[in-house]
């Protein structure tokens, strides 16, 4: 199932996408709108809307958004990194949401933006101390997501807080994918149609399991919060004016582009 936030004629609400046969009307996806949010038992409305006459929004309002850096050993290698024995956590704050489509402006304080294509984790309950055989019972499903980085400033400072938490860093959609095995899919970042990154989540150090167990050990998940599961090799520069498409099998493309601050 996929699950969509949307805004239409100034209301904001979820609904389920669904393909739709050009013989029943305008061809395309359309919305099924839900009753209520994802985060528990719903009923479709049966209310439904083209994709093409609404806003598609950032898929979820993170209280947090947990991320894990150098998950995959070629990309810890391209940074003159090695593989951490523990995992590298560290937060995006919830401003630094954004959603498919829309406009990420470059940093004034930065001369080094990056892209960082990444499967994000959804949380769809309350959880804390979680069994790794419950594992996907706290999971809503999983979205694409774009950590995009300030990568000298990264360098330059210990703490990655303003290198990874500036305001509309973390894109994320275009929808969230309830129904994905996320242990062997591809992960890929174009830019201005040219690929830059390619990888699998199966080349990842560690497993979906393994970092909702981590991080769920020392603090409490919230409904909506996300887990960003680090990048695979092939990170690279942005400039404005590029647009940059995050790509994950079996759930699809994030679009952003890249513009100057006004």
């Amino acid at each position: 199932m996929r699950i969509a936030r949307f805004s239409i004629d100034g209301t904001v609400g979820f609904g389920v996408v669904e393909e739709q046969d050009a013989a029943e009307g305008t061809p395309g996806p359309v919305l099924d709108i839900i009753k209520g949010h994802p985060f528990g038992e719903f009923e479709r409305s049966g209310q439904k809307v083209p994709v093409s006459q609404v806003r598609l929004l950032a898929p979820v309002l993170p209280s947090k958004v947990v991320a894990v850096g150098r998950n995959y050993a070629e990309h810890a290698r391209e940074l003159g990194h090695t593989v951490p024995d523990t995992p590298v956590v560290f937060f995006k704050p919830s401003t630094s949401v954004t959603g498919p489509g829309d406009p990420v402006t470059y940093p004034a304080f930065t001369a080094d933006l990056h892209h960082e294509a990444e499967l994000a984790v959804v949380i769809g309950r309350l959880c804390h101390q979680v069994p790794r055989e419950r594992v996907p019972e706290v999971i809503l499903g999983y979205t694409c997501a774009n950590d995009l980085t300030a990568r000298d400033v990264q360098r330059s400072e210990e703490q990655w807080a303003r290198a990874k938490g500036f305001d509309g860093s973390c894109p994320l959609g275009p929808w969230v994918v309830t129904d994905l095995d996320p242990s062997d899919v591809t992960v890929s970042c174009t830019v201005n149609g040219e690929q830059r990154q390619l990888g699998r989540t199966s080349e990842m150090v560690r497993s979906v399991a393994d970092l909702v167990v981590h991080v769920s050990e020392a603090m409490t998940l919230l409904p909506g919060d996300v887990i960003l599961t680090g990048t695979p090799a092939g990170v690279g520069p942005l400039n404005t004016g590029d647009e940059v498409a995050v790509t994950i099998e079996g759930i699809g493309t994030l679009t952003n582009k890249v513009i100057k601050r006004g």
